[in-house]
């Protein structure tokens, strides 16, 4: 690698665009979770000896820079982008599970792999419980990722959500408290418990009051501009000021992100952006996401392997199943007295909680003279791998095993009786056509277009059927008409300014009008 050469950094920058692109592609083809795709393939591309990408992976491989890129340069784009889109009327209607597995579910999680860590790794108490710390938070890029890939309810999703961006605030908060600090409280004995409470309390907190503080100014800033382009650009200073500032005053940036986000995309969405601008904002973070999360699976297969798999196997299974019985306590554990969260949710609350490119992050920042900080990285290494490519592939077969989602079926079908009758439809038009062309009985094209459209018209009774079956899917269905048609009318307008037809402020009035049904339409109202 060449130092401080930003030429050379950024065709390597480019290079890692390019490859996570096309695999991303790929996989969104072939319909298949393409988080797990990238993590396979960047660990493939690791373990091979190809001399033209040897740079790239020496380059991504450091420490430092894998810190970087992921926790200062992704991870607040990531959280903010998530927390952007997320109506806080769901959070508060589904709190009291989220606040379970956020808080509850992972500190018991701490706890509990913690101090299986120091009975079967035989890890010291500050490597045992900083390995806990990394293992007990669900890893937000991961389980968004992979979660809006297979799909779920609208009720689990949110909660998935919800727990998998605030826990891994609570888990980087123990994290440092476990790495810097713990020794020192344990000393302290009583003592140094109460300071350790005031320290979470303290980070938290700030972290908190940052984001609030932050979204709310951003927020009443946008009510002085109708301008996206420039409201973008807000959104952005947004996002990393939160983290950077929060970090700064020792809060949590995590926690601060994603309270910021919130405000600004409730509240501000509510008093200072127009229909265009919160549409706009959505597609650009869509895009930046999407970009952040295929780098990030790829840099994440790349990192991995560093991981030595034939002497440490034993350690490594065993690192697995402690975090598997400790993610399987806790949530059923936290969930025992919430109503309303059906046994099948718990399973996969409980599979899908990934660990991810946050575990790995956090590892490589411990100093180099840590105790036991190549043998937690080699665990922390392994339970990734485990998690991204053995629960991410099986979680989508047990949401279909488990019938968590019941629209999949739906949709199946639909889709079939759409095809055949896309069939007949070609099939007809192309006997018309031959008919036209060729001498061909007027009597045979007649009866085989009259038995196509009788097989047609059984396919439109099957759809209404289906329809009345599974009402949700009509109402999907004409939703996406009505948007395509009102892109289509939105266009219409603009051929009318360009042909001089119209004005533009008659053009931007219709506009207008037609923007805020499209928003209307996304937001489900």
């Amino acid at each position: 690698m060449h130092d401080l050469d930003l030429h050379h950094i950024f065709q390597l920058g480019l290079i890692l665009v390019m490859i996570a692109a096309g695999i991303t592609a790929i996989a969104k083809k072939f319909k298949q979770p393409y988080p797990i795709a990238l993590v396979i393939v960047g660990t493939i591309i690791g373990l091979s000896n190809i001399p033209v990408l040897q740079p790239l992976k020496t380059f991504i491989t450091e420490g430092e820079v894998f810190n970087f890129v992921i926790i200062t340069l992704f991870l607040p784009a990531l959280l903010g982008e998530a927390a952007l889109k997320m109506p806080f009327s769901h959070l508060n209607e589904n709190k009291k599970p989220i606040l379970a597995l956020a808080f509850g579910g992972t500190f018991l999680s701490f706890i509990i792999i913690g101090f299986l860590s120091i009975w079967l790794l035989q890890f010291s108490i500050p490597a045992a419980f900083v390995f806990a710390a990394l293992m007990s938070a669900t890893d937000p890029v991961s389980v968004l990722s992979i979660f809006k890939s297979v799909g779920v309810k609208k009720r689990l999703a949110t909660v998935i959500e919800g727990e998998s961006l605030f826990n891994d605030g609570l888990a980087v908060v123990l994290f440092n408290i476990s790495a810097f600090s713990l020794i020192y409280y344990l000393d302290l004995g009583l003592l140094g418990a109460g300071y350790g409470i005031w320290e979470f309390v303290k980070v938290i907190s700030l972290g908190l009051i940052t984001g609030a503080l932050l979204g709310y100014l951003f927020s009443r800033l946008t009510k002085y501009f109708d301008d996206y382009p420039l409201e973008i650009i807000f959104s952005i200073i947004l996002f990393y000021s939160a983290f950077l500032i929060a970090e700064t005053i020792d809060a949590s940036g995590v926690i601060a992100v994603v309270v910021a986000a919130l405000v600004f995309g409730n509240y501000g969405a509510k008093i200072g952006m127009s229909p265009t601008t919160k549409l706009n904002i959505n597609n650009f973070w869509d895009v930046a996401s999407l970009l952040a999360n295929s780098l990030v699976f790829l840099m994440v297969g790349l990192e991995i392997t560093r991981i030595n798999v034939a002497e440490n196997w034993i350690f490594i299974l065993l690192a697995i199943a402690i975090v598997l019985v400790a993610r399987s306590i806790a949530v059923y554990s936290s969930l025992l007295f919430i109503k309303n969260i059906p046994i099948a949710w718990k399973h996969i609350l409980n599979w899908g909680g990934l660990k991810g490119s946050l575990s790995i992050a956090l590892v490589l920042s411990l100093p180099k003279d840590f105790d036991g900080r190549e043998e937690i990285l080699l665990m922390a290494f392994s339970v990734v791998l485990f998690s991204l490519v053995a629960q991410g592939l099986s979680i989508k077969p047990l949401i279909a095993r488990l019938g968590v989602n019941k629209q999949e079926q739906s949709y199946e079908k639909y889709e079939a009786l759409i095809a055949r009758s896309h069939q007949l439809e070609t099939g007809i038009q192309e006997i018309i056509r031959v008919k036209k062309n060729l001498f061909v009985s007027e009597f045979l094209t007649d009866e085989l277009i009259s038995d196509y459209e009788q097989q047609r018209e059984a396919l439109h009774h099957d759809i209404e059927e289906l329809f009345q079956h599974y009402p949700e899917l009509k109402e999907k269905q004409k939703i996406a008409l009505l948007k395509h048609a009102l892109y289509a009318q939105h266009e219409a307008v603009n051929h009318l300014l360009r042909e001089e037809i119209i004005s533009e402020d008659v053009a931007e009035r219709e506009q207008g009008v037609i923007m805020n049904r499209i928003v209307a339409l996304e937001d489900g109202e």
